[in-house]
């Protein structure tokens, strides 16, 4: 297994950790600071993990359908603990969840057909919004900082909107295929 591909592995096996420190409060305050932390680094592979496999061309099958899935459950698991911190609305994290159910199947059903969708520049902007949005929500700093929380709420909901449309126009192909 190549590094990109550990580095994806790496990240799912921190979501665990991670949901244990957003919700159980181990250490006192320390506990939100430590998940933020194991947040922040298990986004950064998401990074590092792409960029290792493009300039070293170990680009895989397997790391084209893992690291994806590893970013949706990193984010997903954040924004199930933020609704139950009552940190993000729960309407938000249903159309950002059923954005990647769809995406998500209709990627199964064109690889079923041979076909591998790439992530668009919409999908990425998407999965860069909603994490800024899980970090500054993390931190919880108070002040202007709600604004700003209220801003990136509305900018990843409205990129992951966006995004889906731009999947759904550019991927017809895919949700026309029958058995």
């Amino acid at each position: 297994m190549n590094t990109p591909n550990k580095l994806t592995i790496l990240r799912i096996i921190m979501i665990p950790f991670f949901v244990l420190f957003m919700l159980v409060p181990i250490g006192g305050i320390a506990h939100k600071w430590i998940a933020l932390a194991i947040f922040i680094i298990a986004s950064l592979t998401d990074t590092l993990d792409g960029y290792l496999a493009r300039k070293n061309n170990l680009i895989t099958d397997f790391g084209k359908f893992m690291d994806p899935l590893a970013d949706k459950l990193l984010v997903c698991a954040a924004m199930i603990c933020l609704i139950d911190l009552g940190k993000l609305p729960s309407w938000v994290v249903i159309i950002i969840i059923s954005r990647e159910f769809i995406i998500s199947g209709s990627r199964l059903v064109a690889s079923d057909n041979g076909i591998v969708i790439a992530a668009s520049w919409w999908g990425k902007a998407k999965t860069v919004s909603q994490m800024l949005m899980v970090i500054v929500l993390i931190a919880d700093l108070g002040g202007v900082f709600h604004a700003i929380e209220i801003i990136l709420i509305v900018v990843a909901t409205v990129l992951t909107v966006i995004s889906l449309i731009d999947y759904l126009l550019k991927n017809k192909q895919v949700l026309s295929m029958q058995d």
